[in-house]
Formats: structure tokens, C-alpha cells, sequence
């Protein structure tokens, strides 16, 4: 799991139901938007908890004002000290992350979530159960786990259906059940979820709750991978150099592990090292495939490793 993901990210992505600013304000001319920017600072002087949470998230995506996390998370405390549940959500992110003018406190982090979740806020049960899974700020507590990230997906939030598909695969906080994955996962991938889109993919392909099918598998993983999720993208690779539910093609093969390694993805940077090693989709060029395996063995890929070391032996003993 990622490390949490920052307050300014999170503002910019998360739901966030009481912002007052819509696509037509941001439109509005700088006359208007200061206008809007000036009614909301006044609502919130007054105390209003809808306008400092507004106020919070202006600072935080540096809407009308200049970015500003210290600002950002002080109207969310004035908001989340009377109630405000999207304003306690994004409290408990700052102290998950430590940004602004919070230390990193898992404690505080899961206290203000909680909060949030009591009052049926989707993104703060989420979250909530996230923490229980991973034992911060709480003690590790899988049911609880379950529990909470059940009660978000009931709410149809994608993050939640996929952190409970998860569960479901792996047997956490209840008995493996690769039906109840397959059916969370298809929620959330429905909704464009591209790590949830992946995981179907993933299960169409090991035949996980479902017949295996390739077909199937590409097509998610073409949903996925067409989002840049590189782990998607990296497997559409192998599907196109084993020629699993297409023709052998290692052209495409090397197109989809360039998209990854480009990201990152350790498993691509091999593979396309591989591809260069082996004049597969393109002319055979040590130089390119010792460079993607450099890459790879750099974050710590053993098999990159191991293959970079080899091809320098043979390079040596010709």
C-alpha cells in the first residue's frame, strides 16, 4: 500500500460534497470569483462550518487565494470542530500525512476520521477501514476492517468496493471468497476504477469467482491500462509476448512495456530488457537492454539484477 496520499491530492480528488465552487463558478470571471471568494471568507468569519470547509479547500488547491496547506488546515479544524464531517475527513488526512501545520499523528488521524464515519461520510469510512486493516492509529483490527469499508461501498464509493474486494481475495477479516471479490470489483471497475479494472482483469485471467477468460482479461485490462495504470499495461505486454488470448505480437508486446517501464514498474523495465536482449520487437541491443535492466535492478529487482549481471559476463567472454 502507497504511502497516504497528501492533503493538496486528496482535495484535488476526493469527494467533497459541501464545496460550493462548481465547474460554472470556476468559470466565472476573476470580478465574480473574488466576489464568491469574499462571500465565503465572510460566512466563515461569521462561523458558518459549510463556508470554512469551502475556504479550507480554496487554500488547499489554491482556488482564488495562493496554495496555502497551514490555511487549508486551519478553516478545516474550525469546520471540523463543529461537526463538519467532510472538514473532520480532511483533518484526519493532514494527520495521516503530516502536512501543513500537523505533525504526523496516526492517532489523531484515526480519532478525526472516525468522527467522519459516525456520520455515515463514505470517504472517512473508507479511510477508516484502510487504518484498521493496516493497524494506524488503531490496533489492527481486520472485522472492524470489514466492517467499516463494507459500510463505504454500500454507498457505492469505488475506493471502498475495491479495498473490500480485496479482503475477500486475500481471506482478511473473513473467509476467502473469490465471489464476493469478483462482484465488489465489478462495482468499482464499472464505476472507471482503473485499479479495480486491472484486478478483473486479473481475475478473469486466473479464473478467480469465473470461468478463465482472456478475452474478458483484455478488455479490462485495456480499460485499465488506456487510464495509465501501469500494472495494467505491463500485463498487456505479457499477453501480447505469450500471445495469451491474442496472436504473438512482440511489437505490441514491447509498446505496452515501454508504457509501464516509463512509470517505473520494475517488472516492465525487465521485461523490456528482455525484448532488446532477445531482438524481440526490435533489432537485439545490449546496450538498451543492460540500460532497462540498470533501471530495474536500481529498485531493488532481483531478477533484473541477476539478468544485467549475466549479459555483462557474456559480453565479457566474447
Amino acid at each position: 500500500m502507497k504511502k497516504a496520499a497528501s492533503i493538496l491530492a486528496l482535495a484535488l480528488c476526493l469527494a467533497a460534497p459541501a464545496l460550493a465552487l462548481d465547474a460554472t463558478s470556476a468559470q466565472a470571471s476573476s470580478e465574480e470569483f473574488a466576489a464568491t471568494l469574499g462571500d465565503t471568507r465572510s460566512a466563515a468569519d461569521r462561523g458558518d462550518a459549510a463556508a470554512q470547509f469551502n475556504l479550507g479547500m480554496m487554500y488547499a488547491k489554491g482556488s482564488g487565494v495562493a496554495r496555502d496547506e497551514a490555511q487549508a488546515i486551519a478553516w478545516f479544524r474550525k469546520a471540523a470542530d463543529q461537526g463538519h464531517a467532510p472538514a473532520q475527513f480532511f483533518l484526519g488526512l493532514a494527520y495521516a500525512d503530516g502536512r501543513g501545520s500537523v505533525t504526523r499523528d496516526d492517532t489523531q488521524a484515526a480519532a478525526w476520521c472516525r468522527k467522519a464515519a459516525d456520520q455515515g461520510y463514505a470517504p472517512a469510512q473508507d479511510y477508516l477501514g484502510f487504518m484498521y486493516a493496516r493497524g494506524r492509529g488503531v490496533a489492527q483490527d481486520l472485522a472492524q476492517a470489514l466492517i467499516w469499508l463494507r459500510r463505504a461501498a454500500d454507498q457505492g464509493l469505488a475506493t471502498a468496493q475495491h479495498r473490500l474486494a480485496g479482503m475477500y481475495v486475500n481471506g482478511r477479516g473473513a473467509r476467502r471468497d473469490y465471489a464476493q471479490a469478483l462482484k465488489w470489483n465489478r462495482k468499482a471497475a464499472d464505476q472507471g476504477f482503473a485499479p479495480a479494472q486491472y484486478d478483473l482483469g486479473l481475475m478473469y485471467r486466473r479464473g478467480e469467482g469465473v470461468t478463465r477468460d482472456y478475452a474478458q482479461t483484455l478488455i479490462w485490462y485495456h480499460k485499465s491500462a488506456d487510464q495509465g495504470y501501469a500494472l495494467a499495461q505491463n500485463n498487456i505486454g505479457v499477453m501480447y509476448e505469450h500471445g495469451l488470448g491474442v496472436r504473438q505480437d512482440y511489437v505490441q508486446a514491447m509498446t505496452w512495456y515501454r508504457k509501464a517501464a516509463d512509470q517505473g514498474l520494475a517488472n516492465a523495465q525487465n521485461a523490456l530488457g528482455d525484448m532488446y536482449r532477445d531482438g524481440h520487437g526490435a533489432a537485439k541491443d545490449d546496450a538498451e537492454a543492460l540500460s532497462w535492466y540498470r533501471k530495474a535492478a536500481e529498485q531493488g529487482d532481483a531478477q533484473a539484477k541477476s539478468n544485467m549481471e549475466k549479459l555483462l559476463a557474456s559480453q565479457k567472454s566474447r
